[in-house]
């Protein structure tokens, strides 16, 4: 690969409109732009992935929420925290 995993993450999150993107905006943006790398019937890459998002402190995962306040679906959104 032509990047570490980290690396890849944040790249596909700070390049993101709002800074923040799911697992599965993630894995589109990894795919998309390394497709002969990456591929989708392929989990290694998913599981590193989950990994390092997991582990690393530089992300964090920010959990979604309803148009009226409530947490809301699973998952959440996953963004680089700059400090």
């Amino acid at each position: 690969p032509p990047h570490s995993y980290a690396s890849l993450i944040a790249q596909a999150i700070l390049t993101s409109q709002e800074q923040k993107m799911t697992l599965r905006e993630i894995y589109e943006w990894v795919q998309t732009r390394y497709p002969h790398l990456y591929e989708a019937n392929e989990t290694g890459w998913q599981n590193t992935i989950r990994h390092n998002l997991s582990l690393n402190r530089c992300f964090r995962k920010i959990p979604r929420t309803q148009d009226n306040g409530k947490k809301g679906t699973k998952g959440g959104y996953w963004t680089v925290d700059v400090e």
